[in-house]
């Protein structure tokens, strides 16, 4: 077994992109939220340095103004309301830089050091071509809202964010993997787990719908916007609009209404998911870590749930948006770490 002392700076380094994956997706939230993420129009490779006066300010706003955005949403805007926005997609812009600073510098100076050691290639070229297809679906969301529609399609939206989950999941496997090597050994409640983060995974998916635009939705209705009453939608369990189109799988991707109900749906059965997998893990010995990640399953869900009723009641409010996505988070966190400890080191003797 390896020490964890022996990969220590390697598993460091992981551990900072991590850190800075998450602050991206936090701060990317922030900046859809904020309606910023078309304030800055080119893709060539911006320096590192903002405008710092007025002329420059001027001349980044008059690129804006050509943009659908500004055309259509916000013609009115002034040179200092532009400033806000630019502010949180350059940050943003600025750290998804920084992320890939630190792992190609890291690399290059731990490889000098002789810290990585072979078995760890194929892992890091993983993580290398992941962290690249993410700046791409990075580049090909924004750029769906900079032609003739000032709006990021949901399904990009969706994938760009899960593409980034992707990225921290795989980073967060190997860091667990390098600093524990245990052998591997299926617990019998791998399967039931490997279900949920499946379920997870869907709702991660419609979280990101109802987080965006319902793209040909005319009024850019957001599905998180609508029907802000809980457990009800507005006077109905069930609300007529869910199915309005002719077609279900019309009403479950593309009706704000029916990407909602599935959004509300789906926490209940990732809810009764997780009881199951509590359940079942009373009849056979799990070791300690297998008990911890349950248990903080089993928290951190109760909290996801309770911040998406009181986001949804609040009407999408900055900071519990915010702490919604963060929880989510850590919920893929928590299931990669027991999906791990679930194929490594198990204890499956039936009770």
């Amino acid at each position: 077994m390896f020490k964890f002392s022996q990969h220590r700076s390697v598993l460091l380094w992981l551990s900072t992109g991590a850190f800075l994956i998450y602050t991206m997706v936090l701060v990317g939230g922030l900046t859809r939220l904020t309606h910023s993420g078309l304030s800055i129009t080119d893709w060539s490779v911006m320096g590192t340095i903002p405008p710092l006066n007025q002329e420059q300010w001027n001349q980044r706003f008059l690129e804006y103004q050509k943009s659908p955005e500004f055309l259509k949403v916000n013609a009115s805007m002034t040179v200092d309301a532009f400033k806000s926005i630019f502010w949180w997609e350059y940050i943003h812009r600025m750290i998804g830089r920084l992320l890939g600073y630190v792992f190609i510098i890291g690399a290059i100076i731990l490889f000098i050091r002789r810290r990585i050691q072979a078995f760890m290639y194929p892992g890091l070229l993983l993580l290398f071509l992941l962290g690249a297809l993410q700046g791409l679906i990075g580049w090909w969301m924004v750029y769906s809202g900079l032609i003739s529609k000032p709006a990021v399609s949901h399904y990009r939206l969706a994938t760009h964010f899960i593409s980034a989950l992707t990225l921290f999941s795989a980073l967060l496997f190997i860091i667990l993997k390098w600093k524990h090597n245990f052998k591997i050994k299926w617990h019998p409640l791998f399967k039931t787990h490997v279900f949920f983060m499946c379920m997870l995974l869907m709702q991660l998916i419609w979280g990101a719908f109802t987080a965006g635009y319902v793209s040909g939705n005319a009024a850019k209705i957001r599905p998180g916007h609508i029907f802000n009453t809980w457990p009800k939608m507005g006077e109905q369990w069930i609300a007529d609009q869910v199915f309005e189109q002719p077609s279900l799988i019309t009403n479950l991707l593309e009706n704000a209404s029916g990407i909602q109900f599935v959004h509300r749906c789906m926490a209940f059965v990732l809810a009764l998911l997780i009881l199951f997998l509590a359940w079942r893990s009373t009849k056979f010995n799990c070791n300690i870590y297998q008990k911890q990640g349950i248990t903080a399953l089993l928290y951190a869900l109760t909290i996801q749930i309770m911040l998406g009723i009181f986001t949804l009641l609040y009407q999408v409010p900055l900071v519990l948006a915010a702490l919604h996505q963060t929880t989510a988070f850590v919920l893929v966190g928590i299931s990669v770490y027991l999906l791990y400890h679930f194929m490594y080191g198990a204890e499956a003797e039936r009770k």
